[in-house]
């Protein structure tokens, strides 16, 4: 006599990844201030104890997205600080990577641009956000002290235009659309390279 149960019906099964992936849409969709556990809950098809079983709360869930995002751009310039090669490559390496790191993770790093530094979560990922910045501009300023990029404009400036330039991306890029991102980080580094070039 078979003891095998039934299968269960309704509700959909969802690891701990999908909630994460699913809750982010709904973040950036709405804005993680505006969305609730119920509007978590709706889109999920889940009771938010369901989604309690997953994480301990909404901000939990904020910080492991943005984790994901932070703890790629960290592994980037933790490679590029360590490259043996000079200050401009080290640089470029960065830089390029960083497009990489934004196509991979879109909406995990379109969210952490979307921050406000309302919550515990998002300030200390502000924080780690201007650490990023602080860490690329000590890479312009060493290709500056090597005559490799333009000293005519303060460090951390050009490193914020830098980031900036790239974190467009977020507005518009479309993975599903299938661009290369090859050729995408390519003309990133072209073009602020070309911006900072020591002329």
């Amino acid at each position: 006599m078979s003891t095998r149960q039934p299968a269960k019906r309704g509700r959909p099964g969802y690891d701990r990844q999908e909630v994460l992936r699913l809750a982010v849409e709904v973040f950036n969709e709405h804005g993680y201030d505006a969305t609730s556990m119920d509007m978590l809950a709706k889109r999920l098809g889940l009771t938010k104890s369901a989604i309690y079983h997953h994480v301990a709360s909404k901000e939990e869930i904020l910080s492991i997205a943005l984790d994901r995002a932070l703890d790629a751009l960290d592994e980037v310039f933790e490679a590029g600080e360590s490259l043996e090669a000079d200050a401009r490559e080290r640089l470029e390496f960065v830089v390029r990577q960083t497009v990489f790191v934004l196509a991979e993770h879109l909406p995990y790093v379109t969210l952490l641009l979307r921050l406000r530094g309302n919550s515990p979560a998002q300030q200390a990922a502000l924080d780690k956000r201007r650490a990023l910045t602080g860490r690329l501009a000590a890479l312009v300023d060493a290709a500056q002290q090597a005559g490799q990029v333009r000293q005519s404009a303060d460090a951390r400036t050009l490193a914020r235009l830098i980031f900036g330039m790239i974190n467009s991306l977020a507005v518009w890029y479309d993975p599903a659309r299938g661009g290369d991102v090859e050729a995408l980080a390519d003309t990133v580094v072209d073009m602020a390279f070309r911006g900072i070039a020591n002329l």
